[in-house]
């Protein structure tokens, strides 16, 4: 190969099916027409991602996908703790009988099965026919051992399926590892092809980008709501969504200036974040206050602000990563359920799978550079089923705009980047 285009075109070559034969009338009813057809077309793929926005019903995708494709062998869904008895609720609406098991021993036959990431050691793949990767982003959250043991282990089960709300499509750790797991290409010639390493990191070759999301289209499909698939979006329109900032004044010296006037690296932030803690935390506790009869989701990022937030907040929880991993889960699902009024907790903690439809109000007590996190935690509450505006309040100090600022342009090139892969995906699939 001479040039680089007949290099590209060699490393792009599609995907082809090797999954198992389904109708669209082998998909449980209880799916929408276009969820059924996202069903039937990763099932024919036999190792596929299933990107699709929160609320479009992953959790139901992935339970018929994995049904009709073990047959009459067993399927192992893997997932965040908190989310693994969501996941098995679910799976009754559709007539489904799913365990969560913590060890391979548990697993007695044929069926569905459920364990979450930390457990996956205890599970021999051979006695496997599929597995699921709910969240599938959590590949990039973990370090790279961990990634590679994830990716290693399941390398020989014949079908796999990575789904996800977030792809993160000009972030080629996420994608490459997830084009690892499926095994479509390795993260070695998926680098090489489409990316190219600079002071800034790896980031797409511009001229590579409409290639990539082709051959991405023979692998992975990627919706935002029924419409980018031709079908309408009755039920699909969300009420709205308000974002309000809350800024207070930061009364601390920094050396060489006259008024604090930058964040200084990480040390300045913390310094900052420390130094305003009380005031933030207070001004969150009063917008609590003046609507307590409603729930609160509230996201903190330091522990001591979590503890002050649970001793000004009445009937408030405060989910920390001293809880064991079951009792996590349970408050959880209590807040889910309406059991608990008012949840404190981490985006690392609880960003992650979960639906919190009955809470239209949450308030950030600061901010990460995170833009993924933020993405998360937001629509825990502001995804699809709710029905009802959602108010997001962010109390950071005067001098953290810079990390608003920073979060909001990442959701800016994310919402660019999405619409032109869902595009090039619908292109690719008319082909």
């Amino acid at each position: 190969m001479n040039t680089y285009a007949e290099f590209l075109a060699a490393k792009s070559a599609g995907v082809g099916d090797q999954g198992a034969t389904v109708h669209i009338d082998d998909v449980h009813p209880y799916l929408h027409p276009w969820q059924r057809e996202i069903v039937v077309w990763a099932a024919g793929k036999g190792r596929a991602a299933v990107w699709a926005d929160t609320g479009l019903g992953k959790t139901l995708m992935q339970i018929e996908w994995a049904r009709l494709v073990a047959g009459a062998g067993a399927a192992l869904i893997v997932a965040p703790l908190a989310v693994c008895a969501q996941t098995a609720r679910e799976a009754e609406k559709v007539g489904v009988t799913m365990r969560y098991v913590r060890d391979g021993s548990d697993v007695t036959g044929p069926g569905l099965w459920i364990t979450n990431y930390e457990m996956v050691e205890r599970f021999d793949p051979d006695r496997f026919t599929a597995v699921v990767l709910d969240e599938a982003s959590i590949l990039k959250a973990h370090d790279g051992k961990t990634r590679t043991r994830l990716i290693e282990h399941f390398a020989g089960v014949p079908f796999r399926l990575a789904c996800t709300a977030t792809p993160a499509p000009n972030d080629p750790q996420e994608l490459t590892n997830q084009a690892e797991f499926l095994g479509v290409m390795s993260r070695v010639n998926m680098l090489a092809a489409y990316f190219i390493h600079d002071s800034d990191g790896w980031r797409l070759k511009g001229h590579a980008r409409s290639p990539m999301f082709q051959w991405m289209a023979s692998w992975a499909i990627a919706i935002r709501k029924p419409s980018d698939m031709g079908y309408p979006d009755d039920g699909y329109i969300l009420p709205g969504l308000n974002i309000e900032s809350h800024l207070v004044s930061v009364e601390i010296e920094q050396e060489g200036q006259l008024f604090p006037t930058d964040l200084g690296g990480v040390g300045g932030r913390a310094a900052v974040r420390r130094s305003t803690m009380t005031a933030r935390c207070e001004r969150a506790a009063a917008l609590v206050a003046a609507e307590s009869d409603e729930p609160w989701l509230i996201w903190c990022g330091l522990n001591d602000e979590a503890d002050l937030l649970a001793k000004l907040i009445p009937d408030a929880v405060n989910i920390h990563g001293g809880w064991s991993p079951e009792d996590k889960a349970d408050a959880l699902l209590g807040f889910a359920d309406g059991r608990i009024q008012h949840l404190i907790t981490k985006p690392s903690i609880a960003s992650q799978g979960l639906n919190f439809q009955r809470c239209a109000r949450m308030a950030f007590v600061g901010l990460s550079d995170s833009y993924e996190a933020y993405y998360q935690a937001i629509r825990r509450c502001y995804r699809y089923g709710q029905e009802r505006v959602v108010d997001v309040h962010i109390v950071l100090s005067d001098l953290e705009f810079q990390i608003a600022d920073n979060v909001r342009r990442k959701e800016s090139d994310a919402a660019m980047v999405t619409a032109q892969m869902v595009r090039a995906m619908n292109e690719g699939k008319k082909q």
